[in-house]
């Protein structure tokens, strides 16, 4: 109880704290009001920013401390609040500690060469905040024409003709297989697909765990292709995401068998896109590979084999 009134009393402690709430609520604040992109200011500047001020305070120890507390309670309340996924947050924590852990070393190598004093000042503290609030609009005014169409494809032979892989792909009532681990940790999982008439223009909806995928049929040939334009979607944690097209292709190999071929294509804010998209692709390929895995389950049940 003396420790952590200790702790609780220490200056370095209770200003990382509010720094580091302060920082990323207004980033957070931001990219909620469409001020800021999911760009390289929030994911690159801010973190490297907080890390500097973290560094400047004069009990390290204790900082370090407040500084794990106010990350944790930062992102309590993006998830309790329902305003980011937990699977969002996981995947965005290693690039920001590391980031932080290198404005902190950053510091460190400032102060040695008498460039900045150990002190927990206001100008190392709030100037680079400022700076980040100032930079962020200026990031999105210049990125706001600038959208690639990204492509994911998943391939699959199964030991079944192309119209019975067809027929199993088109309408799912449930979707159940193994989950890949990142749909244990919160990737939202596929429930069932709904097609609502089987022609062109037709909609088909897809029931996620955490909302729902509309897609409206482009192209159809029966155990051929399967062609859709996403026109809506609402799942937890990915306004991040644009998707564009869900694509199914069947091709006939040998007598009884088919090669299945799916392709999702999408947009996406996330920079920098040499650490987010292979956690996209990943992603994304987890959850084409669960209904992958459930369409063989259902192929299974009703054609046998």
């Amino acid at each position: 109880m003396k420790k952590l009134k200790e702790i609780l009393k220490d200056k370095s402690f209770r200003l990382t704290v509010l720094v580091t709430l302060a920082y990323f609520g207004a980033g957070f604040a931001f990219l909620h009001f469409g001020l800021a992109d999911y760009g390289w200011v929030f994911f690159i500047l801010l973190p490297l920013s907080l890390g500097l001020a973290i560094g400047a305070m004069p009990l390290e120890k204790w900082a370090y401390l407040g500084l794990a507390i106010g990350i944790l309670i930062f992102i309590t309340l993006l998830i309790v609040g329902g305003l980011e996924g937990f699977i969002c947050v996981i995947m965005a924590l290693p690039l920001i500690i590391i980031l932080i852990l290198i404005g902190i070393l950053l510091n460190k190598y400032l102060r040695k060469k008498g460039i900045i004093k150990k002190a927990d000042n206001l100008n190392i503290i709030i100037v680079p905040l400022i700076i980040i609030l100032f930079g962020a609009p200026v990031e999105k005014y210049f990125n706001q024409n600038k959208t690639e169409i990204i492509e994911i494809k998943t391939e699959r032979i199964f030991a079944y003709t192309p119209n019975q892989v067809y027929d199993a792909i088109k309408s799912v009532d449930t979707l159940i297989a193994e989950k890949p681990f990142l749909m244990k940790l919160d990737l939202p999982i596929p429930n069932k697909c709904v097609l609502e008439k089987e022609e062109v223009g037709a909609l088909r909806t897809c029931y996620f765990s955490g909302g729902t995928i509309t897609e409206k049929i482009t192209e159809l040939e029966k155990g051929k292709i399967l062609k859709m334009d996403v026109i809506d979607y609402n799942l937890t944690g990915r306004k991040w995401l644009g998707f564009k097209e869900a694509i199914y292709y069947f091709d006939r190999l040998g007598k009884d068998s088919c090669k299945m071929t799916r392709i999702t294509t999408y947009t996406s804010v996330l920079k920098p896109r040499i650490y987010w998209q292979p956690l996209e692709r990943l992603g994304i390929s987890q959850e084409h590979q669960y209904v992958f895995d459930s369409i063989n389950k259902d192929l299974e049940k009703n054609y046998g084999r």
